[in-house]
C-alpha cells in the first residue's frame, strides 16, 4: 500500500509542543506519514526559549535531498527558517518545483514573545519564499511583520490579503487568535479560485496554546498530502485544532504556555 508522505522543514522544540514535534503529531493524527528537515535546535519549555542553535544551510539541503531523492513527498510545510542562507536553500528547492503544495507558517515570534529569526531571514522569506508558496498562514503579528498592515479587527483582512497576493503566494489564511472577542474568525483567501471562506469558532480561555500555529499549518499540509482540496484541508485542520485546544485546556503540561492535545479522538 502506498503511503501518503508530507515533509516538514522546521525547528525542533525540546518541550515537544511546537515545531517538528507538533508537525509530526498533527500529521500522524491525520493518517499521513511525516518526514522532517530540522533547521534548528531549541532549548525551551512551556515558559520560554533558553537557547537556539541553527543548522548549517548545507545540512538543511542535505536533509531535503536525502528525503526527496527517495520518497514521494506530496506536500511540504515550512516553519522556523532561522537564517537567510537556510531560507535561500529552501526557496531554490521550491523554485525548482521540488516542494509540492508548499505551506508556509511564517514563524517569527514564539508564543512566549521570544524572537526566533533575524531580520535578514524574515526579509528573505518575504521576497524569496512566498512567491513559491501555495498557502501562507500568518497570525496578526506576522501580518504586520510581513506587510506593515496593523490589524485591530477583521475589517482590515481584505487589505492584508491584497498585500499577500502582491507578494506572489497563491493563498493566505489570516489567523485571528490575537484579536479580541468571544468569536474567532480565521479567513482563507484563495487567489487562484477567488474564493473567500471564514472559519469561526468560540474563543477558548486557556494557557495551553503553545504550538497552535505549527499544528494548524502541518494539519493543513497533511490533508493536502492526502489529496484534499485547499478549502477542505483548511476546514478539516481548523476543526482538529479547535478540538485539540478544547481537549488540552485542563491539562497541566508545565508552568507556562502548555501545548494543545494532539491525541484527541
Amino acid at each position: 500500500m502506498k503511503t501518503k508522505i508530507m515533509m516538514t522543514i522546521a525547528g525542533s522544540d525540546s518541550s515537544a509542543g511546537a515545531g517538528i514535534q507538533a508537525d509530526m503529531k498533527s500529521a500522524f493524527a491525520a493518517g499521513v506519514y511525516c518526514t522532517t528537515v530540522i533547521t534548528s535546535l531549541t532549548a525551551q519549555n512551556t515558559c520560554g526559549v533558553r537557547a537556539i542553535e541553527t543548522a548549517s544551510a548545507d545540512m538543511v539541503a542535505s536533509q531535503m535531498d536525502a528525503v526527496l531523492d527517495d520518497m514521494d513527498v506530496t506536500a511540504v510545510k515550512c516553519g522556523m527558517l532561522p537564517s537567510e542562507d537556510i531560507v535561500r536553500v529552501v526557496s531554490v528547492a521550491a523554485s525548482q518545483g521540488r516542494l509540492p503544495q508548499l505551506v508556509v507558517d511564517p514563524v517569527m515570534v514564539a508564543t512566549s514573545g521570544d524572537r526566533l529569526i533575524d531580520d535578514a531571514a524574515a526579509q528573505a522569506v518575504i521576497t524569496e519564499l512566498l512567491p513559491h508558496t501555495m498557502l501562507v498562514t500568518p497570525n496578526i503579528p506576522e501580518v504586520y511583520a510581513i506587510t506593515g498592515i496593523r490589524l485591530d479587527s477583521s475589517e482590515g483582512f481584505d487589505l492584508a490579503a491584497g498585500a499577500f497576493r502582491a507578494l506572489g503566494c497563491k493563498a493566505v489564511l489570516i489567523k485571528a487568535g490575537h484579536l479580541s472577542g468571544a468569536l474567532l474568525v480565521d479567513r482563507l483567501y484563495d487567489f487562484v479560485t477567488g474564493d473567500v471562506c471564514d472559519f469561526s469558532f468560540p474563543r477558548i480561555e486557556t494557557p495551553n496554546t503553545h504550538g497552535t500555529g505549527c499544528s494548524l499549518s502541518s494539519a493543513i499540509t497533511a490533508r493536502l498530502s492526502a489529496g484534499a482540496a485547499l478549502r477542505d484541508a483548511v476546514a478539516g485542520a481548523e476543526e482538529f485544532i479547535h478540538r485539540a485546544i478544547d481537549s488540552g485546556r485542563h491539562m497541566e503540561w508545565g508552568g507556562g504556555h502548555g501545548p494543545i492535545n494532539h491525541f484527541i479522538r
